[in-house]
């Protein structure tokens, strides 16, 4: 397995969680209410199952892999906004700044 698709399949298998736990764990929910736009937690959630699922279905489908690194990476900017704007320190900030570095890697690396 080559660097590129370990990063890929992380990215896939961290969504996939990151996206239950916002149906189901009780620290998501209340993180979501932190944030103050309770109101986004299970859209959030689908949106990072899709994204996910894309990624792993992107394996047999031309350019779905892109597409779904390019939404999750703005989904992670947005999520950075959002830490900046509640005024979270910068170990709150920096996992969403990863997965939005990581995914916006990704997509480049798959367009390009």
């Amino acid at each position: 397995m080559t660097l590129f698709n370990f990063l890929i399949l992380f990215s896939s298998v961290s969504f996939f969680f990151y996206g239950l736990s916002s149906f189901f764990n009780s620290f998501m929910i209340d993180e979501f209410i932190r944030y103050r736009i309770p109101q986004f937690r299970k859209l959030t959630g689908w949106f990072q199952l899709l994204g996910s699922l894309g990624i792993i279905i992107g394996f047999w489908v031309d350019n779905l892999q892109a597409l779904s690194t390019i939404g999750l990476s703005l989904m992670m900017l947005f999520g950075v906004a959002v830490r900046i704007k509640i005024k979270d320190n910068l170990i709150k900030i920096l996992p969403a700044v990863f997965y939005c570095l990581l995914n916006a890697y990704l997509s480049f690396k798959l367009i390009f």
